[in-house]
């Protein structure tokens, strides 16, 4: 009686734990499929027609149009590929610069000893209570005054500070561990070499995580760059999928394929990225 007991539980907690795993694996595979949802739908009514798109006889597979991806950058209207190389360059040097800049000002407030620190912070966590809509145009009466319309500078200068990526990067350097520091500045090194030697190496998992944000952040932006790139040799991809949905006709194949294009470098970051994402939003020490 004293031995069997103990295995009879011992099984049923184990039987209880593989029904709950075999629960827990179906949902997630509903969910992935839910979540795959929209994307095959993109990919199914870029490859098919108008009139499959909006028929009434609907088809689970598309008619496989593939000259829908050469009308696309054959269109004379839209340079949708030259959209693209914008997009491409505006996201790099946005997340680039972005990276550098509140990188500096994240270290600054948690390690360089400064009588007003504090009061720094607080004023960078007040921008963070400043609605977009209040400063976008002083921002763009200020890029017009510079001659910055229809410029990369334009598009990616204003955007470079984030008040909350500095947040970020603060949180996190104030549990990087001051050892490291220290003995930098033992063997000679100040502030900005300790930074660029020793917390930068050892940081590139928060760094991944903040680029792809960044970076995602950056090519999904549609207000700004409808804004500054008035001319459409300056337009990016977001603003050119846009130009497809006129008061007169609405070319849906062409909005679904430019979609399914727009879409890949986006893909590729994140799948490349997405184990920094995660440890490096952990790292912050930020708490839901």
């Amino acid at each position: 009686m004293t031995t069997t007991a103990p295995r009879v539980g011992k099984r049923r907690r184990k039987d209880g734990g593989v029904l709950g795993n075999t629960g827990l694996y179906v949902a997630v595979g509903i969910a992935a499929l839910l979540f795959l949802i929209p994307f095959y739908l993109i990919v199914r009514n870029a490859l098919s027609t108008d009139l499959e798109i909006t028929g009434e006889n609907w088809k689970l597979l598309p008619s496989f149009q593939w000259g829908n991806i050469s009308e696309l950058f054959d269109d004379p209207t839209v340079e949708f590929g030259r959209s693209m190389v914008n997009s491409l360059v505006v996201a790099v040097l946005t997340t680039v610069g972005t990276l550098l800049v509140c990188s500096l000002a994240g270290y600054g407030l948690a390690r360089i000893p400064y009588r007003h620190a504090n009061k720094v912070f607080y004023a960078v966590l007040a921008t963070l209570m400043v609605p977009t809509a209040v400063t976008f145009v002083p921002s763009f009466v200020l890029v017009s005054s510079l001659g910055w319309v229809d410029t990369y500078r334009g598009l990616i200068i204003p955007g470079l500070f984030s008040g909350f990526t500095c947040f970020l990067f603060r949180q996190y350097f104030l549990g990087f561990p001051k050892e490291l520091e220290e003995a930098a500045r033992v063997d000679g090194l100040g502030y900005w070499g300790a930074y660029w030697r020793i917390v930068v190496p050892n940081s590139l998992n928060f760094f991944a995580a903040i680029a792809t944000i960044t970076f995602i952040s950056a090519w999904n932006s549609f207000l700004w760059p409808l804004v500054i790139g008035q001319d459409p040799s300056s337009w990016t991809v977001q603003i050119a999928l846009s130009s497809f949905m006129t008061n007169q006709t609405v070319n849906f194949h062409l909005i679904f394929m430019a979609t399914a294009i727009s879409i890949l470098p986006l893909v590729f970051v994140f799948l490349f990225l997405q184990r920094w994402l995660v440890q490096g939003i952990a790292q912050t020490g930020i708490k839901g």
